[in-house]
């Protein structure tokens, strides 16, 4: 429980979508940090279901790909830059992560110039990544 003059502290919760036009996006929201102490708040309890380790090597890319199953990506060393239809990029490095949930709409067929994202290693060191499902 919180103290009603406490500050609740929020967690950015980062995620790369899909807009209802079919494309990805950026969207930021934040999670409450409700539960544990004032020395160290945490985010209620949020169901997973498994979680898989990856490593892809210095050189690693990928064509624009739309997220099979909503997950959380965190990077636990190395760097990973995330590019969009429309140029944008964002870069992640390890103990950085997002919510990775832009998922093909339904009853679309894949169009790469229209869906998803692509995304790649940077630097000279392996990127290693953590997906954790919901």
């Amino acid at each position: 429980m919180t103290d009603s003059t406490e500050i609740i502290p929020t967690f950015t919760r980062v995620a790369l979508v899909t807009r209802p036009d079919g494309r990805a996006d950026w969207e930021e929201t934040p999670i409450a940090l409700t539960e544990g102490k004032p020395q160290a708040r945490l985010s209620p309890l949020m169901p997973t279901g498994g979680y898989q380790f990856r490593h892809s090597p210095v050189g690693f890319r990928s064509d624009f790909h739309c997220t099979g199953h909503p997950q959380w990506l965190f990077v636990l060393s190395g760097a990973m830059e995330i590019g969009l239809q429309d140029g944008r990029k964002r870069v992640f490095r390890a103990g950085e992560g997002f919510w990775s949930a832009d998922v093909l709409p339904e009853g679309a067929t894949f169009d790469p110039a229209l869906h998803g994202h692509c995304s790649r290693q940077l630097g000279d060191e392996p990127l290693v990544t953590l997906f954790v499902r919901e």
